[in-house]
């Protein structure tokens, strides 16, 4: 079988199963383990047939639902390679944002003082974290996560891409305010999913994607309120705070944190689709 025969095959077989067609192309090109130039030039090459038994597994698994990159084990953020598994959620494209953000205000807020210390709560693989070290040197960065495995996952792709992390298990804030701990910005991509929401999403996250980083309450508010309450045990007094929200919850968001800090600026910002994807509240001291 020739290379562009096993795509045709992945191609129509998925769209029968009503997935991204293109998801074939994806999965052959890891499999042949080749950049996309190369793997365009090999279409009409003959394809070994170990690989294609490999990449026949693996587009029957996607057709079942599994997502190519737990498949494949990996997912680009930030022009990047992160490790990923079932343990933590996928790095979505909008999340780029969050952190480009948050480098753009620290800049600003800070004037380019150093060092500062900013903490990535619920950092699941690790991107928001090992990114804002690696654009930035100058952070001293914290992560934090509930779960040991995905704390784990998040410490190999910080050894792998060469940034200096501290990770630290434990529930949203509590364990820095344990050790007592101050930070000039604080930034989370939490879970903000209603969880009546489960009834019309997709099986592929569904069945898939770690719940625990889905889903938060009947609004999708439930961590947001939690963090906000503990956020003054954390923060310096000046101070920045980045949150990726759901559609819909900028405004709600927004609200909570002018509550707490009355007297931050407060931004709403619209990702890249138009959407109301993140809150930053700044407090200047």
């Amino acid at each position: 079988m020739k290379v562009y025969e096993a795509l045709h095959w992945a191609s129509s077989f998925l769209k029968e199963k009503n997935r991204d067609e293109n998801a074939g192309e994806l999965l052959l090109q890891h499999y042949m383990r080749m950049s996309r130039a190369s793997f365009l030039a090999s279409l009409r090459d003959e394809l070994d047939t170990n690989i294609f038994e490999d990449f026949k597994q693996a587009v029957l698994l996607h057709a079942e639902g599994k997502p190519i990159q737990y498949i494949i084990g990996y997912e680009e953020f930030y022009g990047r390679t992160f490790l990923v598994n079932e343990d933590v959620l996928i790095p979505r494209p909008e999340t780029e944002e969050l952190v480009y953000g948050a480098l753009e205000r620290l800049n600003n807020l800070f004037g380019g003082r150093k060092p500062l210390e900013v903490a990535d709560i619920g950092t699941g693989s690790g991107a928001i974290a090992i990114t804002l070290k690696l654009e930035n040197t100058d952070l001293l960065v914290t992560a934090t996560d509930i779960y040991r495995p995905t704390l784990v996952l998040a410490a190999k792709n910080a050894k792998s891409l060469e940034a200096d992390i501290q990770f630290v298990e434990g529930d949203l804030l509590k364990p820095l305010i344990a050790m007592g701990e101050k930070f000039d910005a604080v930034i989370s991509n939490p879970p903000y999913i209603p969880v009546g929401d489960m009834e019309w999403m997709s099986e592929v996250v569904l069945e898939h994607e770690p719940h625990r980083a889905l889903f938060a309450g009947m609004d999708g508010l439930d961590i947001y309120k939690r963090l906000i309450e503990e956020l003054p045990e954390v923060l310096k007094d000046k101070a920045l705070v980045g949150f990726e929200v759901g559609a819909g919850q900028s405004k709600a968001v927004a609200e909570l944190l002018q509550q707490t800090f009355p007297q931050a600026d407060i931004e709403i910002v619209h990702d890249i689709n138009g959407k109301d994807r993140i809150v930053f509240a700044t407090i200047r001291g």
